[in-house]
């Protein structure tokens, strides 16, 4: 009998630190900025292509960049047709990004094929 207690508590406590695990989550103070996009009807896969990689070579060029997202998922309304995200250390490199040299190079590339874009920024 001792033994069955045993087992069946060493099984509630794995249990019951399993379900802890799983429900762990963070709430940094990184900020992330959300772009989607609709690109012109007339904009090539290679150049969709090129102002994406350039959000690439552009979050290296800018301090406190900390990570990039250009891979879509999902995107909606669909007439929409790329997201891309990056999250920035803190509001103040965010304010920078803005007139950035890199961030108006790739906006030479960016620009003349978006058709329109939608902008979220959010952070904790």
């Amino acid at each position: 009998m001792k033994r069955v207690i045993a087992i069946a508590t060493l099984l509630v406590a794995a249990f019951s630190a399993g379900m802890l695990a799983a429900n762990q989550f963070g709430t940094p103070n990184s900020l992330l900025h959300i772009v989607t996009v609709q690109w012109r009807d007339e904009a090539t896969p290679e150049q969709r292509q090129a102002a994406l990689d350039g959000v690439r070579t552009m979050a290296g060029a800018i301090p406190g960049v900390k990570n990039i997202w250009l891979k879509t998922v999902k995107v909606q309304p669909s007439t929409y047709h790329a997201v891309i995200v990056m999250e920035f250390a803190n509001q103040a490199a965010f304010d920078a990004y803005a007139d950035h040299p890199a961030h108006r190079e790739w906006e030479k590339i960016y620009l003349p094929i978006r058709q329109r874009s939608t902008t979220h920024d959010v952070t904790n």
